[in-house]
């Protein structure tokens, strides 16, 4: 018997919205769209595997390579005591030739 398909079928794993948290725009990052990669942040305990299945998941598209950086916390200053920034894991996800992704939209 052949298995009947569902809208909640295709819809992505709750998982996959914990792992890529949020589009990162900057001049850099736009520059890389030019070579069809996209620039997103993602959870500090994200793996590459992990990442490239949530974004084909979510975005509907095929992802040829991830690369991950983390950039560590800068140190400031508020009212003379020194704080340190969060870090946060990038991910500059490069996507198969002639796919794209719109990071203006929702997803």
């Amino acid at each position: 018997m052949a298995k009947a398909s569902s809208a909640a079928d295709k819809a992505p794993a709750l998982s996959h919205y914990d792992v890529v948290l949020s589009p990162h725009i900057t001049e850099k990052s736009t520059l890389l769209s030019e070579h069809n990669a996209v620039v997103f942040k993602v959870a500090g305990d994200a793996s590459k595997p992990q990442i490239k299945a949530a974004v084909e998941a979510l975005f509907n598209v095929s992802v040829t390579g991830v690369n991950t950086i983390v950039q560590k916390g800068k140190t400031k200053k508020w009212r003379g005591r020194p704080y340190t920034r969060s870090d946060v894991k990038k991910a500059i996800v490069t996507l198969a030739a002639g796919q794209s992704i719109d990071v203006t939209t929702g997803i």
